[in-house]
């Protein structure tokens, strides 16, 4: 499994326009092939900070995701609303079990 989780801000104002593109793009990035999950959350601790989680079957389906339309929209609309460099941590993760 691939992990990548995605930390940026934006001004107060335009969170809610970052979060709407985001959410506008959920149900595309969900059906591209080996995507598992994609989850959006605003900060409880500040009116700035967005988080994306995604998960993935193997990096080479994040790699599909990073080559989409959806990723280069979703570009477009928030770099230039971003405030500083958003921050992307990648991992390669192991599931051990999934609890219900």
């Amino acid at each position: 499994m691939f992990i990548a989780i995605l930390d940026f801000d934006t001004a107060v104002a335009d969170r809610p326009a970052a979060l709407a593109q985001l959410d506008g793009e959920r149900d595309q990035v969900r059906a591209m092939a080996g995507n598992i999950a994609f989850r959006v959350y605003a900060s409880r601790e500040n009116g700035t900070r967005i988080t994306v989680v995604h998960e993935w079957e193997d990096q080479a389906s994040f790699a599909g995701y990073l080559a989409s339309d959806a990723f280069s929209r979703s570009g477009a609309a928030l770099r230039p609303i971003m405030n500083g460099a958003p921050v992307s941590r990648r991992f390669h993760a192991e599931l051990l079990e999934s609890v219900a």
